[in-house]
């Protein structure tokens, strides 16, 4: 059993905005992504969504919020954002970034101030799990909150995961 995990710059920045949210510690598996995440909370994958760090061809960063079971489609996000490509960070370069570890990467309290991109249909789920910016622990929201305290664009750039 995983135990209380202490504050981070995320969650101190939802306590400030008066956003209600709820904790979910697991035990952490480097490699595991959202599929461990989601059997050790009990919760169906699509639910848990993943904060990644990419970057443009002109190498802007970005956080782009995706389901779990989804991968993103590089192509139609680039397309839909106005730019010849899209393509995750390095590890190094997304934890300079954004402030967390790869892994741990929550979408609140970015070390960079960066636009965010998110898959239309997460604000159509009424809970979603997030990291809450340490590897092995997520919170839960409201999706609506996303919009309320990110600069979200939403964008349709979702494939399915065949994995």
């Amino acid at each position: 059993m995983v135990k209380h995990v202490s504050e981070t710059p995320a969650t101190r920045y939802l306590r400030r905005q008066a956003v209600v949210f709820t904790e979910h510690p697991y035990v952490y598996e480097e490699h595991g992504g959202t599929g461990v995440s989601a059997r050790a909370l009990g919760v169906d994958e699509h639910h848990v969504v993943k904060t990644l760090i990419m970057q443009d061809d002109a190498a802007q960063p970005m956080v782009v919020l995706m389901h779990g079971d989804c991968k993103v489609s590089t192509k139609n996000l680039a397309r839909q954002i106005g730019c010849k490509s899209v393509a995750p960070c390095t590890p190094e370069i997304a934890n300079r970034h954004s402030g967390y570890l790869v892994g741990g990467t929550s979408p609140f309290a970015t070390r960079k101030s960066m636009p965010v991109y998110a898959e239309r249909s997460i604000l159509d789920l009424e809970k979603i799990y997030v990291n809450g910016g340490r590897r092995g622990y997520l919170v839960g929201i409201a999706p609506q909150s996303l919009a309320a305290l990110l600069p979200l664009t939403l964008v349709d750039c979702a494939l399915a995961d065949p994995a």
